[in-house]
């Protein structure tokens, strides 16, 4: 069965309770369950993981060659994240970036993504939401 990376950075293990006013009520495990709901159509599970380490998201990458796909949303590493960047340069599938809330409509050091021009799309401000239109989107692009 083919495998989807999910690949969720920094700080994102406390969503639910992070700011909710800016990043929404769902939890990682609803988030995670809501894109493999999206997938089984597609005969597609979930290979989820989450990190505070920069190394750990990377070994994640490394190791999840043999996936079809992957959604990232890098947290504030995509501010700065160049290992991370170097990582996903070399992942050989397609690439959604995701993030929940619109970081255009914040400060302005959001504003730039050192991973986004490597991504095939960017998802941002549609909360929870953005993770399903990320995988939808996916599996267009993988021909499921």
């Amino acid at each position: 069965m083919a495998e989807l990376l999910l690949l969720n950075g920094p700080n994102l293990s406390i969503l639910g309770r992070r700011q909710p006013e800016i990043y929404g009520t769902a939890t990682l495990a609803d988030i995670e369950q809501a894109v493999t709901d999206e997938l089984a159509g597609a005969g597609w599970k979930v290979r989820a993981v989450q990190s505070d380490s920069e190394a750990e998201l990377i070994h994640a990458i490394q190791d999840g060659y043999d996936t079809v796909g992957a959604i990232v949303n890098p947290g504030a590493l995509m501010i700065a994240g160049w290992s991370l960047r170097d990582a996903l340069a070399s992942y050989p599938r397609p690439w959604v970036e995701v993030h929940l809330s619109n970081v255009w409509a914040r400060e302005s050091f959001r504003h730039e993504s050192v991973i986004a021009p490597l991504a095939s799309g960017v998802v941002a401000g549609l909360g929870a939401l953005g993770y399903r239109v990320a995988a939808r989107a996916l599996v267009a692009l993988v021909g499921a």
